[in-house]
Formats: structure tokens, sequence, C-alpha cells
């Protein structure tokens, strides 16, 4: 569905290089924290930005050959852009009506009425989770094949949230060669949504992991530092020193389980996993 090949963007200090790929039937996340390089990455995708280096393939297809009509194969929701304050819902349908040939109108006035949002109101009048709403409503109205969803959750409460990401579930359902790409700061929301995880950190992926390897396989071992001077380090991924020893990251928990029973392991968050990838040492 999607290919990216070493795409490369420089900004005076920043240097983006990025290789991922979302699989037909899957939702991928790009995680990571604001300033990682998540939204550069999807508008160098969506060709909104020149890229400096790489391969960005969508559909099988060089985005540098995408038309007007390929494009439709797409539902976009970028962080940064919306809809003008000064429209209705009303002013917005004969506009997708026209964009989109594939526009499912009477779906879209269902949806309006489910999430109850209203058609006449003015969107600066919405509330900030009414509008992701309607920018999500909207991607997926027009029976796209991959969605690319920059933070689409930013902002929201957890009750907007949910009902957001139960949106992009039924949108999965319907059809098995659909694909979503999501990125997000906020790591729960993407835990329970997503096939698989990517990590970016500073411009590069540092972690490419399935998400049920990633909240099975990862933990955190908290250690003393005599059981950390006779700990097998084959398996740790990076230690962090605190005040009682140190935690250390592993993508093997079941081998310290086995093996070091005395010394305790807990489950790790994808925020832990983050935060040890980021901040811990080799």
């Amino acid at each position: 569905m999607l290919k990216i090949e070493h795409l490369q963007k420089t900004y005076d200090q920043f240097l983006l290089d990025c290789s991922m790929e979302v699989r037909p039937g899957c939702i991928t996340g790009l995680i990571g924290q604001n300033g990682a390089g998540k939204s550069t990455t999807f508008k160098a995708v969506l060709g909104l930005i020149a890229m400096d280096g790489g391969t960005v393939r969508i559909l099988g297809k060089d985005i540098r050959e995408f038309s007007a009509k390929d494009r439709e194969a797409l539902g976009v929701v970028l962080s940064d852009s919306g809809f003008s304050g000064y429209l209705t819902v009303k002013d917005i349908i004969p506009v997708l009506k026209n964009l989109y040939s594939g526009f499912e109108q009477d779906w879209f006035r269902e949806q309006l009425q489910r999430f109850k949002l209203p058609m006449d109101k003015k969107i600066k009048e919405f509330s900030t989770g009414m509008k992701a709403k309607l920018k999500v409503l909207t991607a997926i109205s027009h029976n796209a094949g991959l969605l690319i969803l920059d933070e689409p959750t930013a902002g929201l409460d957890v009750i907007a949230r949910d009902e957001l990401l139960e949106m992009l579930r039924e949108f999965m359902e319907k059809e098995a060669q659909r694909a979503i790409l999501i990125s997000s700061h906020i790591s729960s929301d993407l835990e329970n949504l997503c096939d698989d995880l990517y990590m970016i950190h500073d411009g590069k992926i540092i972690l490419h992991e399935d998400t049920d390897v990633l909240l099975s396989d990862y933990a955190l071992l908290k250690v003393s530092e005599k059981q950390f001077a006779k700990l097998d380090r084959e398996f740790i991924l990076r230690s962090k020193k605190e005040s009682y020893g140190y935690r250390c990251l592993t993508n093997q928990k079941q081998y310290y389980v086995e093996n070091y029973p005395q010394i305790a392991i807990e489950k790790g968050s994808i925020d832990e996993v983050i935060t040890m990838l980021i901040r811990g040492v080799k």
C-alpha cells in the first residue's frame, strides 16, 4: 500500500531519513515525540513538500507520478490543516461531491447525525472534538483504500478519542485490503489500534515491531547494582542508572523470567519503551 525508502528532508539542524512500509489490511502507527519527524514524513509522502532524496510508492505507484484521479484513493488528515471556519458542513458536501467520484453522500449524512455534527453551524464554532471527527469522516467518506492520518486524536478528550478510533476500526472492517498509516504522540491510542508500530526519533526510525510482540515480549528489569553486574546482557536493549540500581529494557522477557526468577520484571508500556530507547544507553 505504501513503501518509503530512505525518504530524506533537511531543515537547518534537522535531518529526516525514514524507511517504512504499510501493508494491505494493516493499521500501522508512527509514534514519537513532537518534533521527531512525523509531520515532515507525512507531508513529504503526500508531495506537499519536496523530498531531498529517497522514494515513496503508494498503491504501487511513485508519488511523483500521482494524478488527481490517483489521489482519490487516499484519505488524508493533517494535524495543521482543516476546513475554513466560515464554512458549514452543508457548504462542504457539494465540494466533496466534485472532488471525489466515490463520495458516499448518504453515508456521510448518516455519520453526521451519529456523531452529532450540525449541518448549518459554522465550523469555527465547532469544538476541537467535532472538528477532528469531521476531518476523519471526510477522509473516509469517498471509499479510499489508504488513510494517512497525522495526529488525528491530538487535543481530544477520552470519549472523543474513543469515538474517532471506533470510526477507523469500522473503516478497516468494510474491506480487507484497506490500510491506515496513523501518527500520534498518545501511544495508548495506537497500542489498542495498530498491527505494527514504527518509532521515530530525531528524524530516524529507531524501532519497528508488531504491536503484539511489543506488548508481550518487551519488559523492564529492575535490578540492584550487584544483580546488574551478574546479568546476562545479550538481550538488553538499553539500561538506565536509577537510585536503586539499574532499569533495563529487553525484548526477550521470557528469557529473564526463566533464568533470573529473583529479579523484578515488569511489563513495559509503549511510553516506557520509548523513554528507554531514547534516554537509556546501550
